[in-house]
């Protein structure tokens, strides 16, 4: 696991620090299982990547599943970042939990400027879509 004194709670956001560079965005929501939209199965193997997160740049549609943090994360490290806590008023756990619970298993649209996988957790917590990875010009 990424952090030993990390002790996620549900409704937490979880960032994950991928080594080239980016990082991946998951909701927690207990036992161990995260909330994250990922790539879609491919047509030939009929099964997604093994990153557990959205591999590329290029493609306009994803996944939403319920998965372990720990097969998401792999060997890279993640944190608890509920950073816009401070701005915006977070749903009650409960209500997170099935906003979450609702998109698992469903196809999803995916812009990696507009509607990636921070913008999708943040939405969940926040009832806002929210992403500091990228700035769209205004």
């Amino acid at each position: 696991m990424g952090q030993n004194n990390s002790n996620p709670q549900p409704g937490d956001l979880i960032e994950i620090f991928r080594r080239d560079g980016y990082q991946h965005w998951a909701l927690y929501v207990g036992n161990g299982y995260v909330i994250h939209v990922t790539d879609l199965p491919s047509p030939r193997q009929g099964i997604p990547s093994s990153s557990g997160s959205i591999t590329s740049i290029l493609t306009s549609r994803a996944m939403v599943k319920k998965e372990l943090l720990t097969k998401v994360a792999g060997k890279d490290k993640w944190r608890i970042n509920n950073k816009y806590d401070n701005s915006y008023d977070p749903f009650p756990v409960e209500e997170i939990i099935q906003r979450a619970e609702s998109w698992v298993g469903r196809e999803v649209e995916y812009d990696v400027l507009k509607k990636n996988c921070e913008h999708f957790v943040t939405e969940l917590r926040y009832g806002v879509g929210l992403c500091e990875q990228v700035s769209v010009p205004g």
